[in-house]
C-alpha cells in the first residue's frame, strides 16, 4: 500500500502593496508556501511614496464614526473592519518594532513619521516565514489549464498554485504600479467591475484662473476655510478646513474630503457651484457691519484685512471673480466673503489622483472575498469597489481586507485537502 504523502500547500499573492502584504503574512503564517508577484522592481513602491509626508496609518476616533467614512460601502467594509480593527492594527505596527502615536487630528503616525522602516520590518518577517518575493512579473492572465501567466525577465512563464490573491491597486499612480490593467482580465471572465474613478483628488474650476491669479498663487495653501455645495439630491456637503490652488482649479485636503459627492454631482449636472466661506469664524451679520465701516483714504486691499482678516490670496480670489461693482457694494462683497461662489467642471484625471473608487463589485465576492465564479481566486485592497477620505481610512481597509482574503485563501486551501 502507498503510504499518503502530505505536500505543501501553495498560494500566489499578487500585488505587493499594503492588501497582498497581509494576505501573504496570513497564509505564511500557517504553513501555506506563498509565492508574492509584482511587477514592479520593488514592492510596497505607493506605499512609501504615501508615507513621504508621514505615514498617516490608521484613526483614533470611534470604530462607530471611523466606519462612517466608507460612504456608500459601508455595510461592506464593516466586517473587515470589525475583524482588523483600527486599535488591532495599532498593535500589529507594534508588533514589528515600530511605535506609533496619535496626532492632534486623531490621526496615527508611527513615531518616526516614515514607512520606510515599517516596509523593512515587514519584509524581513515575511521572508523569514518562508515568502518568496518575484518582482518585475507582470500578470497577463490565466492560461487554459489554469495556470497563471506572467512574462518576466526571463520571459513568460506559467505558475500553478492551490489559491490566488490578487491585490492589484486601483487605478491611481499608474507609474507606481496602480494602472488598473487588471480590469479586462476580470471582465471577459465575467466579473463584475465598476468603472475606476479618481478618489481623494483635485477638480478644474470652469474657464480656469487667470494668469495672474495663477502666477501669484497656484501651489499655495489657503488656509482657515469652509466648503460647502448641494448635490443633485437636495444634500448639502459642508466641511471646514485648508484647500491649495492648482493651476486651474482646487486642491488639497478639504477638496478630497469632499471628492467622491464632488465627483458625483459633476456627473450628474455636468458641473456643481460650491461656496467658499473666507472667513468661516465670523458670521455674516458682522462681516457686513466690519465692511461698511468707513474706510477714509485707505485702498480696499487694506481695509479688508483690517476689519475681516482678508488679505492675500483670499482677496486675490474675490478680485478673480467678483466684478467691480461687487468689489464696491459692502452688503454683496460681504455676502461673497461669506459665500464666494466657483464652478467646478471635472475632477482631474485618474491618474493624479490619490486613490480611485470602483473596482472589483462586492456583489461578485463571497463574505471570505472569493470571486464566485472563479473558485479559488480573492480579491483585497484598493481594487475592490470602495473608497474613503485620506486620514488612514485607506491603509485601514487595504490591511483588513489583505488579511480577510488571506483567510479566506487559507481556508480554501486548507478544504482542498
Amino acid at each position: 500500500m502507498t503510504p499518503h504523502v502530505q505536500t505543501m500547500k501553495t498560494a500566489a499573492v499578487i500585488g505587493g502593496g499594503p492588501a497582498g502584504l497581509m494576505a501573504a503574512e496570513v497564509l505564511s503564517q500557517y504553513g501555506v508556501q506563498v509565492d508574492l508577484f509584482d511587477a514592479m522592481p520593488s514592492v510596497g513602491r505607493k506605499f512609501l511614496l504615501a508615507g513621504i509626508g508621514g505615514m498617516n496609518i490608521t484613526h483614533s476616533e470611534p470604530f462607530d464614526v471611523f466606519l462612517s467614512r466608507y460612504g456608500a460601502r459601508t455595510a461592506d467594509i464593516k466586517p473587515l473592519l470589525k475583524a482588523f480593527p483600527p486599535a488591532v492594527l495599532r498593535e500589529w505596527v507594534h508588533g514589528l518594532g515600530v511605535e506609533t502615536f496619535v496626532g492632534s487630528s486623531g490621526r496615527v503616525f508611527p513615531r518616526d513619521m516614515k514607512a520606510a522602516p515599517l516596509l523593512r520590518a515587514w519584509l524581513h518577517r515575511l521572508r523569514e516565514a518562508g515568502v518568496r518575493f518575484h518582482v518585475r512579473h507582470r500578470w497577463l492572465d490565466w492560461r487554459e489549464d489554469g495556470a497563471l501567466r506572467f512574462v518576466s525577465p526571463q520571459g513568460e512563464l506559467a505558475v500553478r498554485v492551490d489559491a490566488v490573491v490578487l491585490a492589484l491597486g486601483g487605478g491611481s499612480w499608474a507609474k507606481l504600479g496602480s494602472n488598473g490593467a487588471w480590469v479586462p482580465l476580470l471582465a471577459q471572465r465575467g466579473i463584475e467591475v465598476a468603472p475606476l474613478l479618481p478618489s481623494n483628488c483635485g477638480f478644474d474650476v470652469a474657464g480656469g484662473w487667470s494668469a495672474h491669479l495663477k502666477s501669484r498663487f497656484a501651489g499655495q495653501p489657503l488656509k482657515t476655510v469652509a466648503l460647502r455645495f448641494t448635490d443633485a439630491a437636495g444634500l448639502i456637503h459642508e466641511r471646514r478646513g485648508e484647500l491649495m490652488l492648482s493651476d486651474g482649479g482646487i486642491e488639497g485636503s478639504l477638496v478630497y474630503a469632499l471628492s467622491a459627492p464632488l465627483r458625483d454631482a459633476i456627473a450628474a449636472e455636468n458641473t456643481v457651484t460650491v461656496q467658499l466661506d473666507l472667513a468661516p469664524d465670523k458670521t455674516l451679520d458682522r462681516v457686513i457691519a466690519e465692511i461698511a465701516h468707513p474706510r477714509g483714504v485707505r485702498s480696499l486691499s487694506s481695509h479688508l484685512q483690517s476689519r475681516a482678516g482678508i488679505k492675500g490670496m483670499k482677496m486675490a480670489l474675490l478680485r478673480e471673480i467678483l466684478s467691480s461693482a461687487q468689489l464696491n457694494d459692502p452688503v454683496a462683497l460681504a455676502h461673497a466673503i461669506k459665500s464666494l461662489p466657483i464652478i467646478l467642471s471635472a475632477p482631474r484625471p485618474l491618474d493624479e489622483a490619490i486613490s480611485s473608487a470602483g473596482g472589483v463589485r462586492f456583489e461578485a465576492l463571497d463574505e471570505h472575498l472569493m470571486l464566485r465564479d472563479l473558485p479559488g481566486v480573492f480579491c483585497a485592497g484598493e481594487m475592490l469597489d470602495w473608497e474613503a477620505p485620506t486620514g488612514g481610512y485607506l491603509l485601514t481597509a487595504c490591511f483588513a481586507s489583505g488579511r480577510a482574503a488571506g483567510q479566506g485563501a487559507l481556508e480554501f486551501v486548507r478544504a482542498a485537502s
